[in-house]
């Protein structure tokens, strides 16, 4: 049983690290679908924000659905420098989300195999 917590929490060490330093490294170019999409397009930056001049199939995205959401574009609140805050709050996030699915699975199947076996 101690090996067993052992593993877990060098486990989440190791996640939260990962999530929380290796973040900060991340290239902040486009990757290869944005650079694609702004193919024949040149970024302009202007007071309102970034405009494209030239064509290409950027010019006809729309803004996302989420992307006023807290944890938009890999960051906090759209702050700069918050990409590993924001990795770890995606991690635990994550954890808690198929923690409480498979639980949630596990006890079903728990409920159902005592079911069985009473018949």
């Amino acid at each position: 049983m101690k090996s067993r917590w052992q593993f877990w929490v060098g486990f989440a060490v190791v996640t939260l690290l990962i999530a929380g330093v290796v973040s900060y490294f991340a290239s902040s170019s486009p990757d290869g679908l944005d650079a694609t999409t702004l193919r024949g397009c040149e970024v302009i930056e202007t007071a309102d924000g970034e405009q494209l001049r030239g064509d290409c199939i950027a010019q006809h995205a729309d803004e996302h659905g989420l992307a006023a959401s807290p944890l938009a574009d890999y960051a906090i609140g759209g702050r700069d420098g918050t990409g590993g805050l924001a990795g770890i709050v995606g991690v635990l996030a994550t954890v808690v989300v198929a923690g409480s699915a498979f639980w949630l699975i596990s006890r079903t199947r728990r409920t159902g195999d005592d079911a069985e076996s009473r018949r």
